[in-house]
């Protein structure tokens, strides 16, 4: 029964990289829509999405499968119970993606826009963020859980220096005020994302520690 239990663990874990892997390809095709939004990628990001989605049903399934059917011990308890909570936070990640693909197709952003804010770099930092946590979970590295968790303050430095920026642009009457806006949004879907690799920094402690640091939203 055990040997069983342990292969459906480590199914488990397979599909938890492959969501990850779904949800890391689809912020850096956001990444490269920003920076040449003349060409539409929103039916790429919309497939990944969709792919996230599905991952997310059968992943939830199998935990509440495994709790039901097994017996688990408190260290395999913890990465069910963990797992169960990541899937939330990658879904979300797979949305906010897809609400920045839903921005850029308004065309209102051009690349010379960027020239001026730290969008680009703040965009490559959260997606750095989300590749660690993904390897956290999948190398059971606390320390590189810790640094993920740590990094938000550096994204929110980013996101409180590109608003301080935008809301200088503001001023200008021959600015675009809708490009600003989009840029507003865009900026703070990419916070959000961030948040939500906290938050899989946070279960990957727990799963390893059995202790939940900080709030998870």
């Amino acid at each position: 029964m055990r040997h069983v239990f342990e292969k459906e663990l480590n199914q488990l874990n397979a599909d938890m990289i492959s969501m990850g892997a779904l949800c890391e390809n689809a912020i850096q095709t956001t990444i490269v829509y920003l920076r040449t939004p003349e060409i539409d990628r929103h039916e790429d990001i919309l497939s990944s999405v969709d792919q996230i989605n599905h991952k997310e049903r059968d992943i939830e399934n199998m935990c509440l499968k495994l709790l039901m059917q097994q017996q688990p011990v408190a260290r395999d308890l913890r990465t069910i119970s963990a797992a169960l909570k990541m899937v939330s936070d990658l879904e979300r990640i797979g949305d906010n993606a897809d609400d920045i693909a839903e921005i850029l197709t308004l065309q209102n952003i051009k690349a010379e826009y960027l020239d001026s804010i730290e969008l680009i770099d703040m965009a490559k930092a959260v997606d750095l963020m989300l590749s660690d946590a993904i390897n956290a979970f999948v190398k059971r590295d606390e320390e590189l859980a810790r640094k993920v968790i740590d990094e938000d303050d550096v994204i929110d430095d980013y996101f409180n220096r590109i608003k301080v920026k935008l809301a200088e642009e503001f001023k200008d009457s021959s600015k675009n005020v809708d490009a600003l806006l989009d840029l507003f949004m865009v900026t703070k879907y990419f916070e959000r994302i961030a948040d939500h690799s906290v938050n899989i920094g946070r279960w990957v402690v727990f799963m390893i520690t059995g202790t939940l640091e900080g709030n998870t939203n």
